[in-house]
C-alpha cells in the first residue's frame, strides 16, 4: 500500500526516533509500504518518519542510481560496488571518513527543492536487517550518501540544515509554500493542516 509522504512542517520530521524490536506490530507490512511508496514517488531512500512513524527506520535504493549512470558517472559515485537494495533498522553510524564530497540533493518530504549538500564519503554503521540480523558494514560515494541523508532523518535532521544561511533564506519563502500544502507534488502528500 502506498503511503502518504509527510510534507516540511510537520513536528515528526524534527524529532529524534526511537529504537524498535522484533514486537513492533505490523513491522514487515510497514516495510513492505515503505518499499511501495519510495518507488511509487520515484525515489531513492525513505525513513520511517516520513511515513509518519517516529522509528529508527529508513530503506534504501542506490542500486537504480547506479543504473542509470554513465560507466564514467559509476567511477566518480561509486566505489567498486553496484549499490544496494537494503533496510536499515535500529542503524547507529559508528565512523565516518575525513574526507568530503559536495553533491545536490532533494528530499522527498521537501518536493520542487535540491542543493549542494557535503557529507563523508565513507561511513560506517551498525544496524538491523530487515530479517532482525545485526549488520556492520562500510559504503562508499553515493550509497554513503543515501544511508546518512536518510539516516539523519531518523535524528530529526534535514538536508537544509547543512546548508549556509543565504541559501536557507533563499529558500524560504518556497518552504512556506510546500509547509502550507501550496505546491504539486507527483505523489501523494500529508501538508499541515
Amino acid at each position: 500500500m502506498i503511503l502518504s509522504i509527510i510534507a516540511y512542517g510537520h513536528a515528526i520530521l524534527r524529532q529524534e526516533c526511537t529504537d524498535i524490536d522484533e514486537h513492533y506490530p505490523d513491522l514487515q507490512q510497514l516495510v513492505d509500504n515503505m518499499w511501495q511508496t519510495m518507488y511509487g514517488a520515484k525515489g531513492c531512500g525513505l525513513a520511517a518518519s516520513q511515513v509518519n512513524h517516529r522509528i529508527r527506520l529508513f530503506i534504501i535504493d542506490s542500486v537504480q542510481t547506479f543504473t542509470n549512470l554513465s560507466p564514467e558517472e559509476r567511477n566518480d559515485y561509486f566505489d567498486g560496488d553496484k549499490g544496494i537494495q537494503e533496510t536499515f533498522i535500529n542503524a547507529r553510524i559508528i565512523d565516518s571518513s575525513h574526507k568530503t564530497w559536495i553533491d545536490e540533493e532533494g528530499c522527498l518530504s521537501i518536493p520542487t527543492l535540491s542543493a549542494e549538500v557535503e557529507r563523508p564519503w565513507s561511513i560506517t554503521i551498525e544496524y538491523l536487517d530487515r530479517s532482525l540480523q545485526p549488520q556492520t558494514a562500510t559504503f562508499n560515494g553515493i550509497t554513503a550518501r543515501m544511508i546518512h541523508h536518510e539516516y539523519d532523518h531518523t535524528e530529526g535532521i534535514l538536508y537544509l540544515d547543512y546548508l549556509k544561511p543565504l541559501k536557507r533564506t533563499l529558500f524560504k519563502s518556497k518552504l512556506e509554500k510546500i509547509k502550507k500544502g501550496k505546491i504539486k507534488a507527483a505523489y501523494s502528500m500529508s501538508f499541515l493542516p
